[in-house]
């Protein structure tokens, strides 16, 4: 059900800002929707894992939270992590 290292290694790879970059906004997003998406695919088979389901809505506030810092901050790389993870907004 977590998100297994090999795949959150990929994940930083790919929205990484620079070498050893694994704290920027964008790194953090892309974690939390990989991880919104594996727990979506979960809690589909087991609908009444409630425990489950609260940890995803507290990951789907989080990225919301760090989306909004991007949007006021930087527009520009919003934009492009909006368009890159396919988020609706």
């Amino acid at each position: 059900m977590a998100l297994t290292a090999a795949r959150k290694a990929e994940v930083v790879r790919e929205f990484a800002r620079g070498k050893g970059d694994n704290g920027s906004p964008e790194v953090q997003i892309a974690i939390l929707t990989a991880q919104v998406k594996e727990l979506t695919e979960h809690l589909k088979v087991h609908r009444k894992d409630y425990t489950s389901r609260r940890g995803l809505l507290m990951m789907v506030g989080q990225r919301s939270k760090l989306l909004k810092y991007l949007r006021l901050n930087a527009p520009e790389r919003y934009q492009t992590m909006v368009d890159k993870l396919g988020l609706r907004r």
